[in-house]
């Protein structure tokens, strides 16, 4: 069972959130971190899949989209985390993350989408 790893790209990519998470021991990185600043969608994707890293992003619209398009085509992807801006703090964030985290594998998260606002009740 392998633990989740995080890619945030440029609009979730916030200092606050990424040095909170790593502070706890999560494996987090971000689009900056790989110049992906402007990358498509698709390629931020694919990099994730290149580096079995689980994407978290803003942008629930086209990455939902894009998890859509991929499935119906029978492409696999490290999974998605997708949340609305502004929504949470930072704190939430980090607490919601962290619950998924500790309680999913990298293995349960393969090609599924979770949404933020759902995992105030992972147990």
């Amino acid at each position: 069972m392998s633990v989740i790893r995080l890619y945030l790209d440029e609009d979730a990519g916030q200092h606050g959130l990424i040095a909170a998470l790593r502070l706890r021991g999560v494996d987090v990185i971000r689009a900056q971190d790989e110049n992906l600043i402007e990358a498509s969608d698709e390629r931020q994707l694919q990099w994730c899949v290149e580096n079995k890293r689980v994407l978290y992003t803003f942008n629930v619209r086209h990455f939902y989209a894009l998890h859509a398009e991929w499935m119906s085509a029978g492409q696999e992807h490290a999974g998605m985390i997708l949340a609305l801006q502004q929504q949470y703090s930072i704190g939430e964030q980090m607490r919601r993350m962290l619950r998924l985290i500790h309680a999913r594998s990298a293995e349960d998260l393969r090609c599924r989408v979770e949404f933020l606002r759902r995992l105030c009740t992972i147990t």
